[in-house]
């Protein structure tokens, strides 16, 4: 028998459909979302977005069920009969408004022009000044939960995109009878049924022992915020690898599949890849890497880490503590240098030599000896999402002179997201929980072995591979398992459906070294930048910004 696992990432939608009894991958489709990242103008629109939103169309999650499924099933050559269940994972926080009956308020005509009407994607930043907001009536209440996310919520979390909409669409806000997680939301699209997880409400929403933050607290943020887990929430939430329904008629039609199929409660790309190591047991962290990598670890007991995105007791895995850390910027940092970045002459160079910009700045980067290109980097083009918490960060590189060719700097973005990575994993440590494997997943590490290299080099460790190149959407089919009742719980399931491929990335010495030296100026420029106040050095990346902002607004 057989399920069937949609990975909904950023720019598009994967399903893949998995054989239950041993994990293998049977067949496989994607599908791009037609509006993509919204972060221009709306669709059909003029005007021009500020600076740091991104959002989505919701109708474009439905349109990847629509696609893909039947595609798997045709692949396979599998009946509906055959298919136990199916699972979904999202990439989170990415939230919308909706009305009582599940209608994004993006889709009624009246509000399709006003941006607070769609979709808010994980990398919405632009709700930054209410993540402070939440962060300084927190610390002067005193509230105990804070602690449980490093000290900081993120502009990137649920809470703060809400309050951004009270703020600055209050007719929005009124109108939205329900404000959900897109991934609860593409489930109720398939079941009909809406329900709500234990993780995201968990790590993006403050839920921590057994319930949210006080009405108090939400009404010192704003009066009209006191009452909306009750006015448009849910506390009811259900454990991972739970059935949150059955398959509807509607969404069988859209499918092919059978009416009832059991489908899974939703759950987060990054924290439903961990099972896919074959393993849930404390130690291993996993790091999947894409536009974004998103650090998960399970632990025997709570540890407070400086600048983790969360610890939720059954947050990864049921009856464990779950840590959750990240960076919001690494794919895309690379993405933004090949596009914008690059002279003409190396897609010249790339073509005839039959590879595309990526491979060709890696094989020109990898002729370098670490050090020799005489640069230093800050990975936070996308701000910092770990340790400092601050989407208002921004990038920047030391040591260009006019002999720095592009291959350097392509060399320098991918040194310093390693350096970063290395932040994280030492303030676990620090804090008392070990890093006693670790295992890149995700789309970077198949497609840049330098890349992974780079990373073995500078946090001087073995990096291990995922069996699966397509880990979030195996996850998911592994939790569509467990909630058909194939598997008892995802630890049974993930000894028999996953495991870690035979590549391995191991230190190489001399590198090691030349990495620890500008490691420990890369931690002098973060803190220099990161740490330090208004009127100091870490004040220039925030005028700047705040500079860049006024003149967008003073151009619309």
């Amino acid at each position: 028998m057989y399920t069937i696992g949609i990975d909904f990432g950023t720019e598009s939608g994967r399903a893949l459909l998995v054989r239950v009894r041993d994990g293998a991958e049977i067949a496989s489709a994607v599908h791009r979302y037609g509006d993509g990242v919204i972060d221009e103008r709306l669709p059909g629109g003029s005007d021009p977005l500020p600076p740091d939103w991104a959002l989505q169309n919701p109708d474009d999650y439905v349109e990847v069920v629509k696609h893909t499924v039947p595609s798997v099933l045709e692949q396979a050559g599998v009946s509906a009969g055959e298919i136990d269940g199916i699972g979904i994972d999202f990439t989170s926080c990415t939230m919308l408004p909706t009305l009582r009956d599940g209608t994004p308020l993006c889709r009624l005509r009246e509000l399709r022009s006003n941006p607070h009407a769609w979709v808010k994607l994980w990398k919405h930043h632009a709700a930054q000044p209410h993540a402070d907001t939440i962060n300084r009536v927190a610390r002067e209440r005193g509230e105990p939960w804070l602690s449980r996310y490093g000290g900081k919520i993120s502009s990137e979390w649920f809470f703060s995109k809400a309050l951004q909409i009270l703020d600055e669409a209050p007719e929005i806000y009124r109108r939205a009878e329900r404000l959900i997680e897109a991934a609860d939301w593409i489930v109720w699209q398939l079941t009909g049924v809406e329900t709500r997880n234990a993780c995201t409400a968990g790590y993006k929403a403050m839920h921590q022992d057994g319930d949210f933050p006080s009405r108090a607290y939400f009404a010192a943020l704003h009066p009209d915020f006191a009452d909306v887990v009750d006015e448009k929430m849910s506390r009811e939430l259900l454990p991972l690898g739970a059935r949150a329904g059955g398959l509807s008629d509607e969404a069988a039609g859209w499918t092919g599949l059978a009416p009832g199929t059991p489908v899974a409660v939703a759950n987060v790309d990054a924290h439903v890849t961990l099972p896919v190591t074959g393993s849930v047991g404390p130690g291993t962290m996993v790091m999947i890497m894409g536009t974004s990598t998103c650090d998960v670890l399970v632990g025997e007991g709570l540890h407070e880490v400086e600048g983790m995105c969360g610890v939720v007791m059954g947050g990864i895995v049921p009856g464990r503590y779950g840590y959750e850390a990240g960076q919001s910027g690494v794919g895309d940092i690379f993405a933004w240098f090949a596009e914008h970045a690059v002279p003409g002459v190396y897609v010249e160079r790339a073509n005839a030599a039959g590879l595309d910009l990526h491979g060709y700045l890696a094989q020109e980067a990898a002729k370098q000896r670490p050090g020799e290109h005489g640069l230093l980097a800050l990975d936070w083009l996308n701000g910092n999402r770990s340790v400092l918490v601050d989407a208002g960060l921004s990038g920047l590189i030391v040591g260009m002179t006019l002999a720095t060719r592009a291959e350097d700097i392509y060399r320098a973005l991918l040194e310093c997201t390693a350096y970063g990575q290395r932040v994280i994993i030492e303030a676990f440590e620090e804090s008392g929980l070990p890093v006693t494997t670790l295992v890149a997943a995700g789309g970077l590490p198949a497609k840049n072995p330098l890349l992974m290299q780079i990373y073995a080099d500078v946090l001087d460790r073995e990096i291990h591979l995922v069996g699966s190149d397509q880990a979030p959407a195996l996850g998911a089919a592994m939790h569509a398992a467990v909630a058909a009742g194939v598997y008892p719980d995802i630890e049974a399931a993930a000894q028999r459906m996953g495991g870690l491929s035979d590549k391995v990335y191991r230190p190489t010495a001399e590198h090691v070294s030349a990495y620890e030296a500008l490691y420990r100026d890369y931690c002098f420029l973060h803190d220099l930048f990161g740490r330090s106040g208004r009127d100091e050095a870490g004040g220039v990346m925030k005028r700047l910004r705040e500079g860049r902002s006024k003149g967008d607004e003073g151009s619309a």
